[in-house]
């Protein structure tokens, strides 16, 4: 008996080390309010016009504030407002301490913070330090003369040396991303437009340049930097040949240069430890084994992964498959479960609409897969990241002349396409499916017209089915895709299994269900999400007779015994 008893102590013993073991390794359960947070993006010039200019401003988002706390969001990333000439639409910044005069003054700035905080809502800045704009004091003092102290604040070649080794740009007519400047004979590094030469991160003083920027911001008041293109900051200066084939993975060649990391870590060291901010980088890595190296705790760098796997995938999903999708985000989070967070997230200011790409936006199911898209959002692990607009459903405008477009990837491409004598027009019919543009187009807050984004023109032109996809009318329709969103904040925020549980993926090979549950603490929640424009059925073997539906976008909900799905339907859960 006293050896049973004895055996028995170990056992238990031993399963509490286990268990303790497996909590104390585990940082996934850690919570923090940035895994807890709903981020909503906004892109300003887009959102609210308050001056009649045409262009959307920091007071339109001020009188704003009302509507995106009712979405229940916790936090908002707001695309760069910094002084800018504006030729990559704010992201050629000439003064990190400016606001740009479209949207206002730093007086705006100020209120807006102070107004988002008595709501309860964080701001996330864009940072913007890959590269400045070629009219920022610091280049302008570079390319004066080879012994300006701020020459090496950029990467110049001299043209002595015969032509810089080849680098692809991504918005330059002619692809070369080495810029000749007349001026001291020399060329220079602009990964994007030559309006954005890149900084020279190997200075420490440009390093410490950014630091003191962050610390302004932050000093103000504000909750985080999301920082775009940093993935690009670091290069190998030994500029080595580019192998065939890069093209089709540029971070991994372009990108992750040999001392990112240790820039991150220092950043973290001199800035990001003194504070308790949201961090995240554009691009982290092109693997979920690299994107990893950026947010595990012990490694001291950013605290949640922005990738980009699940939506470079080509012009639409159907094309792409939902079994190979699904792969995606499983392997994401088979690396995360332990550590690490990452952000999920459909659409932004450099994709089409979310139901454009991910769902249908025929008029038969653009409301109903738009649903869908959002209960995938809110639904998975990690940190929702989420598009101005797309909780009303709002789709791609597709443009149908070159001259209806602002944005200079999509014109620079028409110029270089036309020099080659290629064919325009099938260019033109891709770009209605896949340009950034399409996502920017004004948000449509009413029937009035210019859909009440502003009094003036437009700086883009306004889908014109503002008419019937609009908040006024969605806010009044209880059952409007808009309110549907307000259901699955409020939900998510209600089920801490949506933030914490672990992640199981269910019947992997279907092609039109997307199947998986969240688990916390005993309590599992199924999501179906039928990603087709058919009905689909799916495995019954994961239900019980006591499953209980907790939402469905569908208003006549099906009762949990059958396998069937409607078109884009979506449906919780509770698995009892």
């Amino acid at each position: 008996m006293k050896n049973n008893i004895f055996k028995m102590a170990l056992i238990l013993f031993a399963t509490h080390c286990v268990s303790s073991q497996k909590v104390k390794s585990s940082d996934a359960l850690q919570q923090k309010w940035w895994k807890e947070a709903v981020v909503y993006q906004v892109y300003p010039r887009s959102f609210k016009d308050s001056d009649g200019d045409g262009v959307g401003d920091i007071k339109g988002i001020i009188s704003k504030l009302d509507y995106i706390k009712s979405l229940g969001i916790d936090a908002v990333w707001l695309n760069p407002i910094y002084s800018s000439p504006n030729d990559d639409n704010g992201y050629d910044i000439s003064n990190y301490r400016e606001i740009m005069k479209d949207f206002g003054t730093m007086q705006d700035f100020d209120l807006l913070l102070q107004e988002m905080h008595k709501c309860g809502i964080k701001l996330i800045m864009d940072l913007v330090v890959n590269h400045s704009s070629d009219e920022h004091e610091w280049f302008k003092q570079s390319r004066s003369s080879r012994d300006n102290p701020y020459r090496n604040y950029y990467h110049w070649w001299p043209a002595e040396k015969g032509k810089p080794p080849y680098r692809w740009s991504f918005f330059d007519v002619n692809s070369d991303a080495w810029k000749y400047d007349a001026q001291t004979n020399s060329y220079y590094l602009h990964y994007f437009s030559q309006k954005q030469p890149d900084l020279n991160w190997e200075n420490p003083k440009v390093r410490h340049e950014v630091y003191d920027i962050m610390r302004f911001w932050l000093d103000k008041g504000i909750d985080g930097f999301r920082m775009d293109a940093f993935q690009f900051a670091s290069k190998d200066t030994t500029w080595p040949e580019l192998p065939k084939g890069y093209e089709k993975n540029i971070i991994k060649y372009y990108g992750v240069g040999p001392h990112l990391h240790e820039y991150l870590q220092e950043m973290n060291k001199e800035v990001f430890s003194k504070y308790d901010i949201m961090t995240v980088a554009e691009g982290a890595g092109s693997s979920p084994e690299d994107a990893m190296l950026f947010v595990d705790p012990d490694r001291k760098e950013l605290n949640m992964a922005y990738h980009f796997e699940s939506v470079d995938i080509g012009k639409h999903l159907k094309d792409f498959g939902l079994v190979k999708y699904k792969a995606i985000f499983s392997r994401y989070d088979q690396e995360f479960k332990d550590k690490g967070w990452l952000a999920i997230f459909l659409a932004n200011h450099d994709q089409p609409r979310m139901v454009s790409k991910f769902g249908n936006d025929t008029p038969k199911y653009r409301a109903i897969s738009s649903k869908m898209l959002s209960t995938f959002i809110m639904t998975m692990r990690g940190t929702p990241y989420y598009y101005y607009g797309d909780e009303l459903g709002m789709d791609n405008i597709r443009f149908n002349s070159i001259e209806d477009y602002k944005d200079l990837d999509t014109r620079n491409r028409y110029i270089g396409l036309k020099n080659k004598g290629g064919d325009l027009q099938a260019f033109l019919e891709q770009q209605k499916q896949t340009s950034r543009e399409n996502g920017r187009t004004p948000f449509q807050w009413d029937t009035t017209q210019n859909a009440g984004f502003t009094t003036g023109t437009p700086w883009l032109k306004v889908n014109p089915n503002y008419q019937t996809i609009n908040a006024e009318a969605q806010e009044k329709d209880p059952n409007s895709t808009l309110n549907y969103f307000k259901k699955l904040v409020k939900l998510r925020k209600q089920e801490p299994a949506f933030v914490y549980g672990t992640y199981t993926l269910l019947d992997k090979e279907n092609p039109n269900v997307y199947a998986y549950t969240r688990e916390l603490n005993g309590k599992k929640l199924l999501v179906l999400l039928n990603f087709s424009d058919k009905e689909a059925t799916y495995n019954t073997g994961f239900l019980t007779l006591k499953s209980k539906i907790i939402l469905g976008n569908y208003q006549d909900l099906i009762n949990t015994k059958t396998n069937m799905l409607r078109p884009y339907e979506a449906k919780i859960i509770e698995l009892k």
